[in-house]
């Protein structure tokens, strides 16, 4: 199956990409799975600047939130129609197993624009209560309202492991609360992103939503430059957000940055093992290890330290790997060559700096073509190895012992990180008390599901700023004052 694309959206238009296409690899099979657009930097202002006219002279802005909301489910629902359409266009550009393009990939895009709508209906106004002054005319009693307005043009620039759903994720507050936007996603795989953006802007008026790609770094970093953007939403890595957060200083822009993680799952002797085991094992069975929230750094309480390890050795043995359109894969290939080439580096440097190997290592020798590697493990880690302190996104857990709950604390807050946290004990007051001392964004107790009303965002080196339900309010709008003297 051979997807193509060579055009790009600007002010409700799709024009043919002013760099042609290039290809979009297959991870699975390593074969083409289609071409994307090449657009080029003049198209990529060109689209910031259809936004801000959309801004400025569209309806958009100043329409209600309810009209705003009943759009985005419209839109919501043009998606539903489609979306059986776009898991197959998933799983061959994102290398997804089908369960996950399924459920996380395409499923849950629905779902974020429609509960977005639900957002755009909510207050964009409070008021104060009035209050008396005393001037040299006498007194006077003052009252006042604080609006929130849009931000204004939003550049959505989105990741390559979960391309639909991070772009729905971005668009759908930014769009509610009245921004327009401009959305440049990963290299690897933006053809269902493009097809995201066409079902949406179906139902917008012209302008509001715009779409460019390309294989290099130059459309992003024009748009982070470009004074028609107000905004940059970004995910994806640490160094990537600091030359973003440092372009875009220039210009004072508004950013929101969720970067990269390297999260602490710590185990108590108490904990339930069973459940520890799997989700300590969702590092490799969640998109092989491919998301910013994996909890890589295993932290295990030493009298279980060895028999839990050994443990989760042996369970690896029972992942099915391969192919990512079948219903029995549980693990696919990763993203890129390069991606796998990142991955091969730093077990490289793991095993130089004298961790163990208990399992995995290797690519899969069953599996010829197509970019895979082994659930893989290392034991006797420390907390200043490089494995440990930097960022992986694969399939790769480094476990590290701990004596206490004291130390358990210090050594997941030793990083640079502070993303996401695990905690798993069958003492909840202690579970709890852990998760309060973590400075992370979130701590999940005992696999506790994710929660999306709750905010989303990290500490240190994990980014900047909040987003996810009611919290994405703060992120895509502006507060003003507005008083008045009786």
């Amino acid at each position: 199956m051979h997807f193509m694309s060579d055009k790009v959206l600007i002010d409700g238009e799709w024009v043919t990409a002013g760099r042609g296409t290039y290809p979009i690899v297959n991870p699975a099979t390593e074969e083409p799975a289609g071409a994307a657009p090449e657009a080029s930097v003049e198209q990529a202002l060109a689209a910031a600047q259809a936004a801000r006219r959309a801004l400025v002279e569209g309806p958009w802005p100043t329409m209600s939130g309810a009209q705003r909301a009943d759009l985005l489910e419209k839109a919501a629902d043009a998606f539903r129609r489609e979306m059986g359409d776009l898991v197959d266009l998933t799983i061959a550009e994102t290398g997804a197993v089908r369960r996950v393009a399924e459920t996380q990939q395409v499923g849950a895009v629905a779902a974020r624009l429609a509960a977005n709508a639900a957002l755009a209906r909510g207050a964009f106004e409070t008021g104060l209560p009035p209050r008396a002054t005393v001037g040299p005319t006498g007194t006077s009693l003052s009252s006042g309202v604080v609006v929130r307005e849009p931000v204004g043009v939003v550049a959505c620039i989105t990741p390559a492991n979960f391309p639909m759903t991070n772009c729905a994720g971005k668009i759908g507050p930014a769009l509610a609360c009245g921004n327009t936007c401009i959305i440049k996603p990963a290299p690897m795989d933006p053809l269902a992103v493009a097809e995201l953006c066409r079902i949406v802007d179906a139902v917008l008026p012209p302008g509001v939503l715009n779409f460019v790609c390309g294989s290099g770094p130059e459309l992003g970093a024009a748009l982070v430059k470009s004074p028609d953007v107000d905004m940059i939403s970004f995910t994806g890595s640490t160094a990537v957000g600091i030359q973003i957060q440092a372009a875009g200083a220039a210009t004072m822009k508004r950013t929101l940055l969720e970067l990269g993680g390297k999260s602490a799952q710590i185990v108590f002797a108490d904990a339930d093992r069973a459940k520890a085991l799997r989700g300590a094992m969702m590092v490799w069975s969640f998109h092989s290890g491919q998301i910013c929230i994996a909890g890589t750094r295993l932290l295990v309480e030493e009298s279980i330290y060895a028999e839990f390890t050994q443990q989760l050795a042996a369970a690896s043995a029972g992942i099915a790997i391969g192919d990512p359109t079948s219903p029995e894969t549980v693990m696919g290939p990763l993203v890129s060559a390069a991606q796998r080439a990142r991955v091969e580096h730093y077990v490289a440097a793991g095993i130089a700096e004298g961790a163990t190997l208990a399992c995995g290592g290797k690519r899969p020798a069953s599996l010829a073509r197509g970019f895979y590697y082994e659930p893989t493990l290392f034991t006797g880690v420390r907390n200043d190895m490089t494995i440990a302190r930097e960022e992986i996104f694969g399939p790769v857990i480094c476990a590290i012992p701990f004596k206490d709950e004291a130390e358990a604390i210090a050594l997941a807050n030793d990083s640079d990180f502070g993303l996401y946290g695990y905690v798993w004990s069958g003492d909840t007051a202690r579970a709890v008390r852990v998760a309060r001392g973590l400075r992370t964004g979130t701590v999940q107790i005992n696999g506790s599901t994710p929660n999306p009303e709750a905010p989303f965002g990290g500490y240190k080196l994990s980014g900047v700023g909040r987003d996810g339900g009611l919290y994405a309010v703060d992120a895509y709008t502006e507060l003003k004052y507005i008083g008045w003297t009786a």
